[in-house]
């Protein structure tokens, strides 16, 4: 009975020693075989997309679209530029106008008259006038158009210029003095506007008469 005790003690010890020894082996070769990662949780990945403010993708509230009391002896049917204050009037009578918030020229390029209405284009492409590109050389010579041209979804050219009312794929810079004259609206608002005004309408483009300087207004005339 002795003898039996003590060859079951010599087992247990060698199949002790050689467990361990196992262990020891795998965990040089391979440290990490020592803890099961496969059981444990997935770290938690926190994925973020760029952020669009409205900022950076719409006018201001200021600048929406509607019927406004406006007086004057204009004829309906009349556009009204009204720079300064960076807003567009289509005169419907009895006191009544349709404002729009528009861009207007940088300081520098703006300018008043009156003007008609001499073509009107949908998607109109885009080729900078021989003065833009004098000043901006790297533009294209030609821009077919479509979403990504900076004249936007319309076009009213003005005449006896070249200047234009027309759309503009960067809405956050209505209200704001950004272009080399050109009139611009967002493209929802110049394609209301298109489709109330005919050829030869009156455009009365009133000056500048108080120049707003803004850090946030870029010294860009793309688009006209």
């Amino acid at each position: 009975m002795t003898q039996t005790f003590s060859k079951l003690r010599t087992s247990l010890a060698f199949a002790a020693a050689a467990g361990a020894l196992l262990v020891s082996t795998a965990a040089s070769a391979n440290p990490l075989r020592l803890f099961d990662f496969a059981q444990q949780p997935a770290p938690q990945v926190t994925a973020y997309a760029p952020v669009e403010t409205e900022a950076l993708t719409e006018a201001p509230a200021r600048f929406k679209r509607q019927i406004v009391s406006y007086a004057t002896n204009e004829a309906p049917g009349t556009i009204i530029v009204d720079t300064p204050n960076t807003y567009l009037y289509l005169i419907l009578g009895n006191g009544k106008a349709m404002r729009y918030g528009i861009g207007v020229g940088r300081e520098g390029f703006t300018w008043s008259g009156v003007k008609t209405v001499e073509k009107k284009a949908e998607w109109p492409d885009w080729r900078p006038p021989a003065e833009m590109l004098e000043r901006q050389p790297y533009l294209p010579r030609f821009m077919a158009g479509g979403p990504g041209n900076p004249l936007g979804a319309r076009a009213m050219y003005l005449s006896g210029s070249v200047y234009r009312i027309h759309g503009t794929n960067a809405p956050h810079t209505i209200g704001q003095q950004v272009s080399s004259g050109c009139i611009r609206l967002t493209n929802e608002d110049v394609t209301d506007l298109y489709n109330r005004v005919n050829l030869r309408t009156k455009v009365i483009v009133l000056p500048m008469q108080q120049i707003r300087r803004s850090a946030s207004n870029p010294l860009r005339d793309i688009g006209g």
